[in-house]
């Protein structure tokens, strides 16, 4: 199976809405050409700042019918599934096979404390529900509470020939090259999911990231990539410390509202967050903008 599609620098897609928190589609339209003109390698269709789990399951179905007809084919499409319930989330994946993604992405259950036999079982179900469409298993500890464990990994990378890869946002680069050194025999590829950790996720094998800012500074996220594959390593470096306080000022504020925040600051309108988030204080708006003026970002 191909696998090489899934590398470089992969926005989760921030989906805009009206005041109403209706889909905009003319601005999703305009907002995904925007992120495809700056160089990312891929789009991922809800994600965590995507606010997947603030929309239904026909709001879903119309954003990613968007997303499909706009991108038409320039980039792969992954479709995010963060469900519960393992029945749900085979019934979103299949949602997404009919619309033609790529892959289906599919992070741990929140809530939940499964026990390692319980999450393989919750996996190996979805995957084989995908007919051989490509999977990628999304570890995001900090939003779920657990960390998939590298033992669970290493089963689905085995024993699973469409589980292809992962985003690991554990922040813990140890972890992130345990899952490239303990796969790599069936060619298993890692992404980083942690936008301060792109070049040291690169170093350690990781074969790009999944990063929130590109939604607003996708060209110079994706230079971190580009440098690193050309062997700019100096260069590749430069660019992450430059990208490095944008993402840590966003920190200040409630997640996931900054990726609005500052894609509206630098003039690519998205909207407003879900209620019940809202979005930063003016305060905090303010140290956005600072940041991106020390940087050259903003005037």
């Amino acid at each position: 199976m191909d696998k090489s599609f899934f590398s470089g620098i992969v926005p989760p897609i921030a989906v805009p809405i009206d005041e109403n928190e209706h889909l905009d589609e003319a601005r999703l339209r305009k907002h995904v050409d925007f992120v495809i003109d700056g160089g990312v390698s891929g789009i991922l269709a809800f994600g965590s700042n995507g606010e997947f789990y603030m929309q239904e399951e026909d709001e879903q179905e119309e954003i990613l019918s968007v997303i499909m007809d706009q991108v038409k084919g320039r980039v792969p499409v992954y479709m995010g599934v963060g469900e519960i319930r393992t029945k749900k989330c085979v019934r979103l994946a299949q949602m997404g096979l009919k619309h033609g993604v790529k892959a289906v992405s599919v992070l741990q259950p929140m809530f939940l404390k499964p026990s390692a036999d319980e999450l393989y079982t919750h996996f190996a179900t979805i995957a084989d529900s995908l007919d051989g469409t490509p999977m990628i298993l999304y570890n995001n500890p900090g939003r779920t509470g657990y960390g998939i464990p590298q033992d669970v990994v290493e089963r689905l990378a085995h024993e699973k020939e469409n589980v292809i890869g992962m985003k690991d946002s554990s922040g813990d680069v140890t972890q992130t090259e345990e899952f490239v050194r303990r796969n790599r025999d069936v060619g298993f590829r890692v992404m980083c999911g942690k936008d301060t950790l792109i070049f040291a996720g690169l170093s350690v094998g990781a074969v790009g990231a999944v990063c929130c800012t590109a939604n607003f500074l996708p060209e110079l996220v994706c230079s971190i990539y580009d440098k690193f594959m050309a062997g700019d390593l100096k260069g590749s470096l430069e660019a992450q410390f430059v990208l490095n306080p944008i993402r840590l000022q966003m920190d200040k504020s409630s997640f996931p509202v900054a990726t609005k925040d500052l894609a509206n600051i630098l003039g690519h309108e998205v909207g407003k967050p879900y209620l019940p988030s809202k979005p930063s204080t003016e305060a905090q708006k303010e140290g956005l903008r600072e940041v991106l003026r020390k940087y050259g970002y903003l005037k």
